[in-house]
C-alpha cells in the first residue's frame, strides 16, 4: 500500500497536534509538529538575542540551529531537541507563544524550515500539522484538513494545557495572544495561514478529539481506497 501525506492546518489550540499524533499512530506514520520547529527557532533567537530585523544575523543563526524529534520511551511522545537539548517543555511556555508568530513571519525562517519539513517527509508516510502544510510545504498532500474553533474555546484549551505544566495564565491574556497570532499568521506575505482550496474544513468547537481523529481517518481511508481503485482500473 502506497503511503500518503496527511496535512493538518489551522489555528492554534484547535486540536491539530493532538489529532495529528493519534492519526499518525493509527496509521503507523511519522508525525511532524512543524509548529514546534518554529517555537524552537524562537527559543534560540530569544536566548541568543537575535535581531529580527537583521537578515544577516538571522541567516547566521539559522545555520547554527539543528532541530530533531526523538521518541520518549517513558511518555511515548515525540519530543523536540534543539542542538541536542530537549526543549519540549520550554517551547510550550507563554513567553514563546508571545513571540513565535513574529519569528515565523520572517521569510528566511520560513524558507529554512519548509526545506527541512519537505526533506523529512520526502518518502511520504507522514502526518504533518502546522499553518501552511497544505498550501506551501506539501501542496500535493493527498489528505488536507483545515481546523478552526471559536476563540474562547481555544483559549480555554490552551489555559488547561498551561495549567498542566504549572503555568497559570489569565484567560483574557491567552485570548489576546491567540487573536494577535491569528492576525499575524493570516496576513503575512510569506505563506499565510489560509485554507487550501482542496482542504476540508473541520470546526472543533463542539467535538471531541476522538471525533476529530475519526474525521481525518475517514478521509485517509477514502483517499487510499480511491487510489487503489484507480490503479486497479
Amino acid at each position: 500500500m502506497k503511503k500518503i501525506v496527511v496535512a493538518i492546518d489551522g489555528y492554534s489550540s484547535c486540536g491539530k497536534s493532538t489529532t495529528a499524533k493519534i492519526v499518525a499512530k493509527e496509521l503507523h506514520y511519522a508525525y511532524i509538529d512543524t509548529g514546534a520547529m518554529y517555537r524552537a527557532v524562537t527559543l534560540y533567537f530569544l536566548e541568543h538575542y537575535i535581531d529580527l530585523t537583521n537578515p544577516k544575523k538571522i541567516n547566521q543563526a539559522l545555520s547554527d540551529i539543528h532541530i530533531t524529534f526523538e521518541r520518549n520511551a517513558k511518555t511515548q511522545r515525540n519530543e523536540v531537541f534543539l542542538n541536542g537539548l530537549n526543549v519540549e517543555d520550554e517551547i510550550r511556555k507563554m513567553y514563546i507563544s508571545n513571540k513565535v508568530s513574529e519569528v515565523s513571519v520572517i521569510p528566511e525562517v520560513r524558507h529554512c524550515l519548509v526545506k527541512q519539513q519537505q526533506k523529512m517527509a520526502k518518502k511520504r508516510g507522514v502526518v504533518m500539522d502546522g499553518r501552511d502544510i497544505g498550501t506551501t510545504v506539501f501542496p500535493d498532500a493527498e489528505v488536507k484538513v483545515f481546523m478552526t474553533a471559536e476563540v474562547y474555546t481555544r483559549a480555554k484549551r490552551r489555559q488547561d494545557e498551561l495549567l498542566d505544566k504549572g503555568e497559570l495564565v489569565p484567560i483574557d491574556e491567552i485570548v489576546q495572544n491567540l487573536q494577535k497570532r491569528d492576525l499575524i499568521d493570516s496576513t503575512r506575505k510569506e505563506s499565510p495561514l489560509v485554507q487550501a482550496p482542496d482542504a476540508r474544513l473541520l470546526d472543533t468547537t463542539f467535538i471531541t478529539i476522538d471525533e476529530q481523529v475519526d474525521f481525518v481517518l475517514e478521509m485517509v481511508a477514502s483517499q487510499i481506497f480511491q487510489r487503489e481503485l484507480s490503479e486497479t482500473n
